[in-house]
């Protein structure tokens, strides 16, 4: 180097060169997306009404008693979680109305079915293009008629939808296009293929607590699928979900395609039963709870139609003894916070688990104690200092307070919270206090139940075994996360070892924004979407066989075996003339051609082929 150093610079520009890196991946960017952007699948630009409640300055009637059921109505009473203020009216969906959608969404798919990809991704362009430029209007939305806060919002709803839209829109095409299978010796003549086609009207059951996302998840893949929608949203977000539906809507319209592909259904759950046993639903997705669950699904098994089941988790998060304490108060307990506290808790793959090994736990238990402490409550539309909001429903308060005074009185120990909330300026809002117990054993039924609330379990474990058995000592399993350095073999056996659908390293949830397959195991339902795995899943597996091209060209094809041709063309005679121990012997040939091991066996099949045919 020596000799080179005269004409080697004594300082490199650094940050010339950064400057210079940056500019060319900007140009590459826009090259990517305006350059590579074909004209005929340009998103389409266009606007949807925001309704006035998510207006500045608006305010509501304040409800005394808030409830979804509106007294002497069968209207469906739609309120502010945070505040108790009153959003309007939704008149709930009846038998007779779903017979009506089902027909129309049939209509409008039989043409859908027949787009292209480069038309169904315009259509998601041209929606992903409206969030983008919409992002707050919808997050505010979203927290009027769920009680998040704005920032669980932004990640929770807007993230995770712009994510799967991007995915769907690079990737989709390439997940459903057609496979090639492999043959076997005696079908060697013949060409494999599987398809994933429209599967016709769809259904999916979603729950509350993300209500924009849940509601444009299943859209966006119906979409592109080549099928339609009938979304029933949860009662306690209508309100929300037909700003949130006619965002898709528009997009179709926007494009030139029929409204009626998708299609939103608030119903109350006595009605429910006409749209998932009804016999012209191709699949239904649910996502609820585990009793609401086996009623769905018993009633699409009368009609045979299958159902994607997510029902939640009580994940645990295993903190593994590897990590120093810096590496736990710096990178481990932000996560921590995050996954136990957003949407206050209201997450099925929101950790209601901390398993800790000793030295974790004894330096995790200070900090959690400090920070939960020092959380802050309120509504996001009217407090600017917050850091969680409130729960959809003051129904579950009894239930939690119950499991947790059970619980200290078991030996658990109370840090802070443990009670509802009563906000001094939203004093109607749905509120519990941020919740911190240590020393929790598994057999105490909080550490079974899953909570959706903002409470935070730590659980000791005296080793990585104790606690991946922790891990798998409940009855669900959908996600699970692990916290362990670089290099620590105890991180892959939790990986290996946790029974769950999903699992992060050293993160929480990563694997949702991610493209990846999404659902849990055990008692956290069956099915996935998301990823390849969730578009194949609602589309018609089929299966094609036929002679390949180089075989039709040659005139090679199935021919039946003389000696195993029906009477009539042998001449008559049952069998053919041909005593059924000869065809016995051919086929018994014919086995061992095609699937025996080693040649000389293969040989002897041919041979009595021959000498039986």
């Amino acid at each position: 180097m020596e000799l080179f150093s005269p004409y080697l610079p004594t300082e490199l520009p650094w940050f010339e060169i950064s400057v210079t890196i940056l500019c060319i991946y900007a140009a590459y960017l826009v090259f990517q997306s305006g350059f590579l952007c074909r004209e005929d699948e340009a998103p389409v630009h266009y606007t949807v009404p925001l309704p006035e409640q998510a207006k500045p300055g608006w305010t509501g009637k304040l409800l005394e008693e808030p409830t979804i059921r509106a007294p002497g109505s069968s209207a469906i009473q739609c309120y502010s979680p945070a505040t108790g203020q009153l959003l309007g009216y939704v008149n709930p969906a009846t038998p007779d109305g779903i017979d009506r959608a089902v027909a129309r969404a049939a209509e409008a798919q039989q043409e859908w079915a027949k787009t292209t990809f480069k038309q169904r991704r315009k259509v998601l362009k041209t929606m992903l293009n409206y969030i983008l430029n919409n992002q707050e209007d919808i997050a505010t939305v979203a927290c009027l008629d769920s009680g998040k806060t704005k920032v669980d919002a932004m990640l929770g709803e807007i993230l995770v939808t712009v994510e799967k839209l991007k995915w769907t829109i690079k990737h989709g095409e390439k997940a459903l296009q057609s496979e090639g299978r492999p043959t076997n010796f005696l079908m060697s003549y013949k060409q494999n293929e599987v398809r994933w086609e429209p599967l016709g009207v769809l259904a999916a059951c979603v729950s509350w607590n993300y209500p924009f996302h849940n509601a444009l998840s299943p859209i966006i893949s119906t979409i592109f699928t080549g099928s339609a929608l009938l979304l029933k949203p949860s009662e306690s977000t209508a309100f929300s979900s037909s700003y949130f539906v006619s965002i898709a809507r528009s997009a179709l319209s926007a494009c030139s395609f029929p409204q009626n592909l998708i299609q939103s259904l608030p119903m109350w759950p006595t009605t429910a039963n006409h749209l998932t046993s009804h016999p012209s639903i191709s699949h239904i997705t649910f996502i609820g709870s585990r009793p609401v669950a086996h009623t769905v699904c018993a009633s699409a098994a009368q009609s045979l139609t299958p159902v994607c089941v997510e029902l939640g988790g009580k994940d645990p998060a295993v903190i593994l003894d590897s990590l120093t304490p810096h590496e736990l108060e710096h990178k481990v307990l932000p996560i921590l916070m995050k996954g136990t506290f957003t949407s206050s808790g209201q997450n099925c793959i929101g950790i209601e688990r901390i398993i800790a090994l000793p030295h974790a736990y004894e330096t995790l238990l200070p900090l959690l104690t400090h920070r939960i402490r020092g959380l802050r409550i309120g509504s996001t539309l009217h407090d600017e200092n917050l850091d969680i909001g409130a729960l959809i429903s003051s129904s579950r308060f009894p239930t939690l307070t119950n499991l947790i005074s059970t619980a200290v009185q078991q030996g658990a120990l109370l840090h802070c919270g443990g009670t509802p909330y009563t906000h001094p300026l939203h004093p109607q809002g749905h509120y519990f206090s941020p919740t911190f117990l240590s020393a929790i054993t598994p057999q105490m039924a909080i550490a079974q139940t899953e909570l959706f609330a903002p409470i935070a379990l730590l659980i000791p474990a005296s080793s990585t075994a104790h606690a991946i058995e922790i891990a798998n000592s409940t009855p669900y399993a959908l996600g699970a996360s692990v916290f362990g350095a670089p290099g620590d073999p105890d991180v892959e056996r939790c990986v290996r070892e946790v029974k769950a659908g999903m699992v992060s390293v050293n993160d929480f949830g990563a694997y949702y924004a991610t493209g990846l397959p999404f659902g849990g195991v055990k008692g956290s339902g069956y099915g996935r979407f998301g990823g390849e795995e969730g578009l194949r899943g609602i589309c018609n597996l089929k299966s094609v066989c036929r002679d390949a091209t180089w075989a039709a060209w040659l005139g090679v094809g199935t021919r039946i075996p003389w000696v195993l041709r029906y009477g009539s063309e042998m001449g008559g005679g049952e069998g053919g003339g041909v005593a059924q121990g000869r065809k016995v012997r051919f086929l018994k040939g014919m086995m061992e051609l095609g699937y025996a091991e080693g040649v000389v066996r293969r040989v002897r099949g041919l041979w009595e082929m021959w000498r039986s045919g």
